[in-house]
C-alpha cells in the first residue's frame, strides 16, 4: 500500500501493464513515464478480465470511460513491437 505517509513508490517497467485502485475518496495519484505523453502508445486491459482474475477488493469502481472500452488480455494487442 503506497500512501502519504509511508512515501512509499513503485517501479513498473517500460511496456508492463499495470494498473491501480485508490483506497480513499479524493485520491491524486502521480506518475512518471519514460518519455512525452503519446496517445497512440496508450494500450489498456479490462480490469475485470475473468481469465485475470485480480481480486481489487472493490465492488462498484469509479472508471474512465476509456477503461470501461479495454480489451480482454485474451484480446489485447500491444501498440509497440518489442524486440
Amino acid at each position: 500500500v503506497l500512501s502519504d505517509k509511508n512515501k512509499l513508490n513503485m517501479f513498473v517497467p517500460q511496456g508492463f501493464a499495470h494498473g491501480f485502485v485508490t483506497l480513499e475518496a479524493n485520491t491524486l495519484f502521480n506518475y512518471k513515464c519514460s518519455n512525452v505523453y503519446n496517445k497512440a502508445s496508450e494500450g489498456g486491459i479490462l480490469w475485470s478480465d475473468p481469465d485475470l482474475n485480480i481480486d481489487w477488493n472493490v465492488t462498484k469502481p469509479i472508471l474512465s470511460e476509456k477503461d470501461t472500452q479495454n480489451p480482454k488480455f485474451s484480446d489485447f494487442e500491444s501498440p509497440f513491437v518489442y524486440k
